[in-house]
């Protein structure tokens, strides 16, 4: 079974193999990804693929130094109703682990998005994306020291973690607004707010 050549696949390289044969044939080209959205294949296992909260990518215990490689695999990424992540192809569904988000926005830098001011983010994988309604910004209080996580919707149901460098330029666009009748620091982009927190709570936050 195809799917049980995926799994005994045991290096990077002959995993990418198969799975490019499968993006090449079924790309979209006004998009350059293959529609996983549209695959309903078998799942067939999961890999010891994992992805790290670094956006490091690790097979078999070892990272994947390859550039190449890891924008192949990021390309048939899908993230189910299970909450569960996946490589998908026509034929075959496994899965692989991730630690925090898929992907990681490495630098972000100020564009227009249909007509509007937007922020403009770069994965590390390479995805360019606008915040705004097709891509939102949440913003999530983590832990005890209060670490502010924000994360934005690439595609799908898969997100990136902002990277704390980008994150502190992210913070230094926040202005007060009011929502709802409650102060909210927030940021805006491509013609939305996106609340950060209450106003009030800004001083107790830990960066």
């Amino acid at each position: 079974m195809a799917g049980e050549e995926l799994k005994a696949t045991n290096d990077a390289a002959g995993l990418a193999a198969l799975i490019s044969r499968a993006a090449e044939q079924t790309a979209d080209p006004s998009r350059g990804l293959p529609p996983v959205e549209r695959w309903n294949p078998p799942f067939c296992g999961d890999i010891d693929m994992e992805i790290r909260a670094d956006g490091t990518w690790f097979y078999m215990g070892t990272p994947i130094g390859r550039a190449p490689l890891v924008r192949l695999f990021s390309t048939v990424l899908r993230r189910d109703e299970d909450g569960k992540t996946y490589l998908v192809t026509p034929v075959e569904k496994v899965g692989i682990r991730v630690v925090d988000a898929p992907f990681l926005a490495v630098e972000m830098s100020d564009g227009v998005e249909n007509g509007d001011a937007a922020l403009i983010f770069r994965t590390n994988t390479g995805d360019v994306v606008a915040a705004g309604p097709e891509h939102p910004l949440r913003f999530v209080i983590h832990g005890d020291n209060r670490e502010l996580k924000p994360y934005l919707l690439v595609r799908g149901r898969l997100e990136a973690l902002v990277s704390r460098a980008v994150m502190y330029d992210l913070v230094e666009r926040g202005e007060t607004i009011d929502i709802d009748g409650v102060p909210m620091f927030a940021v805006r982009s491509g013609g939305m707010v996106f609340p950060i927190m209450p106003a009030d709570e800004l001083d107790r936050l830990s960066q």
